[in-house]
């Protein structure tokens, strides 16, 4: 096989995925107009993501974030153990 045939078909799969994300982000675009993004701190899971923020919310700040105040759901407190 030809290396710019390899080198082709490698590329391939990456460039269709950034020219459907191109073409997904201007039709938002243009329904919903100039968009602004940023980290958002998911209190449920104590995860963090990268999403749209409304104009009237502020961004996540990592600086002012304590990992100490987060109490996972998923794990029993010290009452329940035996």
């Amino acid at each position: 096989m030809d290396v710019r045939l390899i080198a082709a078909i490698i590329i391939f799969p990456f460039a269709v995925a950034f020219i459907y994300a191109a073409i997904h982000e201007y039709m938002r675009f243009k329904s919903e107009g100039k968009a602004t993004y940023g980290l958002f701190y998911d209190e449920e899971t104590g995860t963090t993501h990268v999403t749209g923020i409304a104009e009237d919310e502020d961004a996540f700040d990592p600086e002012g974030f304590d990992p100490n105040n987060y109490s996972d759901p998923d794990i029993d407190d010290d009452e329940n153990k035996t």
